[in-house]
């Protein structure tokens, strides 16, 4: 199968189950919304080793907040549903109750189970918190010196997917990098899904377990056969006209999202010259349950 004249590859994109929470951060402005979303979902690259995997979602205008400031939505997501409960609290209370005038409420639809992460904030307030029904929800109302930190009582979670992918292979590193950025900006007009890597792109690309188990520090190492510098020094699996390749890898609150997440990625990077090929990271169905093939995404 071709699209816009590049091969798409007959394979499938590997993902596993990961409980995912969506938060709806407001500020008094949207640069202030901005930073804390920021804050709170870094260091969220990959639970390889980073403590959770986070995204900003979306822009959320004033117009459709409970509050009737700016805001954005971030993801955090987690393997367990306490270490997601966890991060939650801890992300929550160490970057946006820290940042100036933001507010937090829970913007998850059809969430599985409800965690009482705003419960557990107000003690923050050392006593002096109140509780207050706000917008036509329960929330606690923290005094800081910056004002009141307003946080929702509890916060819906559910059972989301991670790891989502393609690869974008093309002539040069610059033009896989440009179908890369083309395909991140697509994503982002998908509800319910994040590019948890820097800017939605991965550089690095992995591949499951350290190649030497000497270095147990390390847990994955690079994926060495989609490496263009090292073409011609091992058995690579590109082909003589690729000298750059990107992955997107994609998470999100629904298998259905995450797969219009990829076909939206797909399309747009399919539509920059020089793109010779996408094809996608897998291991055999030996890491998750979810095949997405990615040519049924177009049929």
């Amino acid at each position: 199968m071709e699209i816009n004249g590049v091969y798409i590859e007959d394979t499938f994109a590997e993902a596993f189950p990961i409980w995912v929470s969506r938060i709806l951060i407001t500020a008094a402005t949207k640069r202030w919304a901005k930073i804390a979303a920021t804050e709170a979902t870094g260091f969220g690259t990959s639970v390889i080793m980073c403590p959770a995997e986070a995204g900003i979602e979306k822009y959320v205008p004033p117009s459709k907040t409970p509050d009737g400031r700016p805001g954005f939505i971030i993801q955090i997501c987690h393997p367990k549903k306490k270490g997601l409960e966890e991060q939650m609290l801890e992300r929550i209370g160490q970057c946006v109750l820290t940042c100036p005038t933001t507010a937090v409420f829970d913007a998850m639809e059809d969430a599985d189970e409800k965690v009482k992460v705003g419960f557990k904030l107000k003690f923050f307030g050392d006593g002096f918190e109140e509780k207050a029904e706000m917008y036509g929800r329960k929330v606690y109302k923290i005094p800081i010196m910056g004002g009141e930190f307003i946080t929702e009582s509890t916060f819906g979670i559910k059972k989301g997917i991670a790891g989502g992918n393609f690869f974008i292979l093309a002539d040069t590193n610059a033009t896989a990098l440009l179908a890369a950025e083309a395909a991140v900006d697509a994503i982002k007009n998908v509800d319910g899904v994040i590019t948890p890597f820097p800017g939605g792109i991965v550089a690095s690309g992995s591949k499951v377990g350290a190649s030497n188990p000497k270095y147990k520090f390390m847990v994955a190492t690079t994926n060495h056969k989609m490496c263009p510098t090292l073409k011609g020094k091992i058995e690579t699996d590109l082909p003589e006209d690729v000298n750059g390749v990107y992955e997107i890898v994609i998470n999100g609150i629904s298998e259905e999202a995450v797969k219009e997440g990829m076909r939206r990625g797909i399309l747009a990077a399919t539509k920059i010259k020089g793109v010779k090929k996408i094809t996608a990271g897998n291991y055999e169905g030996k890491l998750g349950k979810y095949q997405i093939k990615l040519r049924e995404l177009f049929e």
